[in-house]
């Protein structure tokens, strides 16, 4: 299992609208691409110097198959889907292996 996280950092004056696009549109799409399990928002706690407000989604893929087919099918789709946040965020993905779960 692979996860693809996605840290985004969203400036204050959008991030209400930035929240609900993410809960009812582009997480419903990443999922609708057919190359994840399941997805999970989380907000990250620690403060950060540049103010904004600060988020991680973990999009699970059964292999890192499905993550590369990804790539090729749907990545710049979905990042052109940002379009609407630009200059209001900045991201940026690491793929992670899931090593172990208890």
């Amino acid at each position: 299992m692979v996860i693809y996280n996605v840290t985004t950092n969203v400036q204050e004056e959008v991030h209400q609208d930035w929240l609900n696009w993410m809960k009812t549109e582009y997480i419903p799409a990443m999922l609708d691409t057919g190359k994840f399990t399941k997805a999970l928002m989380t907000k990250v706690l620690t403060k950060e110097p540049m103010g904004g407000i600060t988020y991680s989604v973990q999009y699970t893929a059964e292999s890192m198959a499905y993550l590369k087919t990804f790539y090729v099918e749907d990545h710049a789709n979905m990042v052109a889907k940002t379009a609407i946040f630009k200059g209001k965020i900045v991201e940026f993905s690491t793929e992670l292996q899931v090593m172990d779960e208890q």
